[in-house]
């Protein structure tokens, strides 16, 4: 019983978690490419290894022969075909270990940095973490220890190549499963999430059990469980926001902390109107727009923050515009709101189709209607940029003529200044001449 042989198979099938029989078929190649070197390229060398016993049988034309007279070169050989059968088993298991953890959290442990790529030890390999899936402002030391979602896992030849992100949506995704057990158990559900890495994540969530506050139970006693993502993420701001089949009720929750007076949806443009305060506005717009742009990506509606002023101005001009067409009245226009059309650009980019299907209107009267809007349109835009045109005229001539105030202004004080100077000069002149002239005697 060959032992020595059974142990060490044992232990590098520990080590590099490949299969015993593969390494048995590896050793077993080995020794036929050492015979095919000794002997020269044949068919009728075989070779067997034992797996229970370990025993090694090399047969020649069906003769058993003795593979230790091979000598160096055929053991060389052997060597190298068996390092490079190893490595290539190495490197599958890798690949079917990471590729199943595809989508998952894995720890490791920060290695080098070539560049703006960071190399993460992860135990039996190392994994990337490029740029673009790092957290923007976020920065690592070599042995630091970090988090990180499996992106992707390609076989690239002879490596494994693992990409790892830290600026994933669905690295919040996965936290939040490590942090809340109930979202682990799938009693709260993740419906939806939106995120801009290192900035804000607007994430809804609903609950399968009544007993069980999606939201509390996300955030956690005294905020203990949102404070770990928190950290995890080096600051970035989380928004959990309750998940409604209703959209108005959902866009509402999402533009939170803003306060929502008014929605209209147009489901043919897929475009959500939001009234707001002026109070409001800079508030549900959010910094840079990014209030607004997640709540847009987390409910999937395109939409526009508007003032009540710009609302009605919107529907008087479309009011205005249709009125001229016989049979446009109060209740037509209600019907038009009703659709979501509550501005000239809305029926125009709408088109007839809806009209006709919606409103059952003729084809010639959809028509009528579309292309008056079209043409109101286009007037209301000249006006307002003819009104803007001159509003900026008069703030150039307002700051033309404020420059020249404060020039004539200045001009004063520096002539007085001079003056003043002058004076002084005379007066040093006459205080000098006094000092020289001889004194005056009675």
């Amino acid at each position: 019983m060959n032992q020595d042989l059974l142990r060490i198979v044992d232990s590098i099938a520990r080590d590099k978690n490949i299969e015993k029989d593969s390494l048995f078929n590896d050793i077993e190649t080995a020794l036929l490419s050492a015979a095919k070197k000794f002997y020269g390229e044949t068919d009728d060398v075989t070779c067997t290894i034992d797996r229970m016993t370990g025993e090694i049988q090399v047969r020649k034309e069906g003769t058993l022969i003795d593979y230790r007279e091979f000598g160096r070169i055929a053991a060389q050989t052997a060597k190298q075909v068996l390092i490079q059968k190893i490595r290539e088993d190495e490197r599958g298991s890798i690949y079917e270990e990471f590729a199943d953890r595809q989508g998952q959290i894995i720890s490791g442990t920060v290695a080098r940095s070539d560049g703006p790529v960071l190399s993460v030890n992860l135990g039996r390999c190392e994994g990337f973490l490029p740029r673009k899936e790092q957290i923007p402002g976020e920065t690592h030391q070599v042995g630091e220890r970090i988090r990180c979602l499996v992106l992707e896992v390609k076989d690239a030849g002879n490596q494994v190549k693992i990409v790892l992100s830290r600026s994933h949506p669905d690295f919040i995704r996965r936290l939040f499963e490590l942090e809340v057990p109930e979202v682990q158990e799938r009693i709260i559900e993740i419906r939806a999430l939106a995120r801009e890495a290192g900035y804000r994540t607007k994430i809804a969530v609903s609950s399968i059990d009544t007993k069980v506050d999606c939201v509390g139970a996300c955030v956690g006693v005294r905020g203990s469980r949102i404070k770990n993502i928190v950290d995890e993420l080096g600051g970035e701001k989380i928004d959990i926001v309750r998940w409604n089949e209703s959209s108005q009720v959902l866009i509402t929750n999402a533009l939170k902390p803003a306060e929502v007076k008014e929605i209209c949806l147009n489901f043919e443009l897929n475009r959500a109107t939001v009234v707001v305060d002026e109070s409001q506005l800079s508030l549900a717009i959010g910094k840079r727009g990014q209030n607004v742009r997640l709540a847009a990506r987390l409910t999937n509606w395109d939409i526009d923050i508007l003032t009540p002023e710009e609302y009605s101005k919107g529907l008087d001009d479309l009011e205005k515009a249709l009125r001229t067409i016989e049979g446009v009245d109060d209740k037509f226009m209600e019907r038009l709101v009703t659709l979501g059309l509550i501005n000239l650009m809305d029926l125009d980019e709408v088109g007839k189709e809806p009209l006709i299907k919606e409103l059952e209107l003729s084809d010639e009267l959809a028509e009528k209607l579309v292309v008056t809007a079209r043409e109101a349109a286009k007037k209301v835009q000249e006006e307002d940029a003819a009104r803007k045109a001159a509003a900026a005229s008069e703030a150039a001539a307002a700051a033309q003529a404020g420059q020249t105030t404060e020039g004539e202004e200045s001009t004063e004080p520096a002539e007085t200044a001079e003056a003043g100077s002058a004076s002084e000069v005379e007066a040093t002149a006459q205080a000098a001449d006094a000092a020289e002239a001889p004194p005056v005697t009675g």
